[in-house]
């Protein structure tokens, strides 16, 4: 198996996956934090402009991001996304995480502002990410939802469904009742698009 890993950071989980598969390709646009480690031999980084999935077209099984989609301009969210799709092999996959808009945001405007504008550019819902990664091509998508490691693969549409509800509740009321209700942790995405 080839595993992708889309902005690893320190490279620690793409070290770690690296004892498990062929080959792991990290992709990032800075080279500085994974030269600071000694890598396993088959551990590739390969930089990038933020946008680009410079590896070999079909090529990748499973590819995966935490916490990156929001931190892209939402041009910039689509051109990666294609991206990544052009780089997973029939039946490959994405796994997607990151902040559901909806109990947000969660970067520092939550301060002043119903909608992230500060480090996150923008925040995504089911929804939202369902419609992109449908645009760019994927066949299918999974969602999981849970909470200190334990998670759980529920359909897209009850989700769908319930992010409809509360996109029309005002922004200080659907907080309000995140936060009573035990909700908040599963807004949460962790999607999953089959090439």
């Amino acid at each position: 198996m080839t595993f992708l890993e889309i902005g690893p950071g320190d490279c620690a989980l793409s070290f770690e996956v690296c004892r498990h598969v062929d080959r792991v390709v990290a992709i990032d646009v800075s080279g500085e934090i994974a030269h600071s480690q000694q890598a396993p031999p088959n551990f590739q980084l390969v930089l990038s402009n933020g946008t680009s999935i410079p590896v070999e077209p079909s090529g990748i099984d499973l590819a995966y991001s935490n916490q990156l989609m929001e931190h892209l301009h939402p041009d910039d969210a689509l051109e990666q996304v294609q991206h990544v799709f052009h780089a997973l092999k029939p039946g490959g996959r994405y796994v997607c995480i990151t902040p559901n808009r909806l109990s947000g945001p969660h970067d520092i405007s939550k301060y002043y502002d119903p909608v992230a504008r500060g480090f996150h550019l923008r925040e995504y819902s089911v929804t939202d990410l369902t419609k992109l990664f449908a645009r760019v091509g994927f066949s299918r998508m999974e969602l999981y939802i849970g909470a200190r490691g334990w998670y759980l693969s529920v359909p897209l549409r009850p989700m769908i469904t319930l992010e409809a509800i509360l996109d029309r509740l005002p922004h200080w009321f659907r907080l309000r009742l995140l936060r009573m209700l035990p909700l908040a942790h599963l807004l949460g995405i962790r999607m999953v698009a089959v090439k």
